[in-house]
């Protein structure tokens, strides 16, 4: 009875790759890729089952990376299931960098096709091949790891300094030399962005602020979320989050702190609160009519010229508001008349070294409870001094004349405590405490729910004002 014989099993398809690392190795003649190649086709030779496929030679490219033709050339090959083995003369000649081998062989396993090393008997066709294959993955896997870990550290450290990490840059930032620097056309739009939100309480106006300015927004953040993220992001307050925490960072903020806690307090209690159309009269809610003892609120009236329909601003009694127009004599005051008087008066006394010195005597020595007419001790606090006082308004002014709009509202609201108008005087009722240090205060004492800049949480002080009293 014939038996049919067994056919022979399928030749292996080997590859042979040579590489050399410069240009003047490679223009010798018979240059050592020349000699790798002769001694892996003598280990061919001895193999049986094995067919040469294709030599691959890189002459003068580094094994420090991928980036090499025939190595290419060597890898697409084997996506195409064209090979079933590489054989190089070592294995620095495949490559130099451990991350990269374990690439590669990774690669190799996905295929099914093994690597041998000619000189250091490196076989991944073989089981003891594999182990030690597993060995080295062991500890690349190790080191992989360790570099993680370092990496980490590294990112903690750079953020504990206050160096940018890495990320993409919020509006308002570019990246120059690895950190971050203000982008001045952006910075101006982001701003707008939130005072527009503080206006409107609407995250689509915002963002419209954004469209409109002609800055194109990036491809995966259209519509509120990208406002909804950009008025959260506390990078543009100058500080630098990893993990969850903040620190001192090293640029230079785009949105200053008040502002920025004053939103994520709109954001979280009152995200849908109808528009306030008097952001711009900071003193709202601060001032008292000195003849009925009533709040003077903010209003306008509308009038006709030339160039169109034109708003003029008022603090206006509210017993005049609610009673008539005879009801109180002092009715109401120009919003811009008011707002001048207090700094220029403020400025004034700050320049005023003989008037603070009589002031902080008259503070310091008064005897009169319930004298109301000039200045009175109304809990100035510890370290009320002629110097103390000074450096303060000082401070306070300075700060005051850079801000504009929302954000000089809100350090109005932090600085003055009440403002006391008559037809003949006006007393203010200032936090000096808050500007001893000339950093402008992160918050403000809580105000009545009626007020329509701000309404802090918590009071951050309750003692350290005083009372001062010029003429109108």
């Amino acid at each position: 009875m014939l038996t049919k014989e067994p056919s022979p099993p399928n030749p292996t398809r080997c590859a042979i790759y040579t590489r050399v690392s410069t240009d003047q190795q490679a223009e010798v003649q018979f240059n050592s890729c020349e000699a790798q190649e002769d001694r892996i086709r003598a280990f061919l030779a001895s193999q049986e089952g094995f067919v040469l496929g294709q030599v691959y030679t890189d002459a003068g490219f580094t094994g420090a990376n991928l980036e090499r033709p025939a190595l290419q050339r060597l890898l697409q090959d084997i996506e195409e299931g064209k090979l079933d083995m590489v054989i190089t003369y070592k294995i620095d000649r495949l490559t130099r960098s451990p991350r990269d081998f374990y690439h590669l062989i990774e690669i190799f396993d996905r295929h099914h096709v093994g690597f041998i090393s000619v000189t250091e008997r490196f076989d991944t066709s073989t089981s003891a091949g594999r182990l030690l294959r597993n060995i080295m993955l062991t500890f690349a896997q190790f080191e992989r790891e360790l570099i993680s870990e370092r990496t980490r550290d590294k990112i903690a450290q750079k953020a504990q300094r206050g160096l940018y990490v890495g990320g993409r840059p919020p509006l308002g930032y570019v990246v120059k030399e690895k950190r971050l620097v203000i982008d001045p056309a952006a910075a101006a739009v982001t701003k707008r962005v939130f005072e527009t939100y503080v206006e409107s309480r609407s995250l689509r106006k915002a963002y419209h602020v954004v469209v409109d300015s002609g800055l194109r927004p990036r491809r995966d953040s259209y519509g509120d979320s990208m406002v909804w993220h950009l008025l959260r992001n506390p990078v543009l307050t100058g500080k630098i989050i990893h993990q969850g925490k903040a620190y001192p960072g090293q640029h230079q903020p785009v949105i200053e702190q008040p502002l920025f806690d004053h939103v994520q307090t709109l954001l979280a209690s009152h995200p849908r609160e109808k528009p306030r159309p008097y952001l711009n009269m900071p003193y709202s809610g601060l001032i008292k009519c000195q003849e009925c003892g009533s709040i003077m609120s903010a209003s306008h009236v509308v009038k006709k010229t030339k160039e169109g329909d034109r708003r003029y601003y008022y603090y206006r009694c509210n017993r005049v508001v609610h009673k008539g127009w005879k009801s109180c004599s002092t009715r109401q005051i120009n919003a811009d008349r008011l707002h001048s008087l207090v700094e220029e008066n403020l400025a004034r006394i700050s320049l005023d070294s003989f008037y603070i010195e009589n002031l902080v005597h008259s503070v310091q020595n008064q005897t009169r409870p319930g004298w109301t007419t000039g200045v009175e001790p109304n809990s100035v606090g510890v370290g009320f001094s002629i110097k103390n006082l000074q450096n303060s308004l000082k401070n306070y002014n300075g700060i005051c004349a850079r801000k504009t709009g929302i954000e000089k509202g809100l350090l109005v609201q932090a600085g003055i405590k009440q403002v006391r108008y008559s037809k003949d005087s006006v007393v203010v009722d200032f936090y000096w405490e808050r500007f001893l240090d000339g950093v402008e205060p992160s918050a403000a004492p809580a105000r009545p729910a009626a007020t329509p800049i701000t309404e802090r949480p918590t009071p951050a002080y309750e003692s350290g004002s005083f009372l001062t009293k010029f003429d109108t």
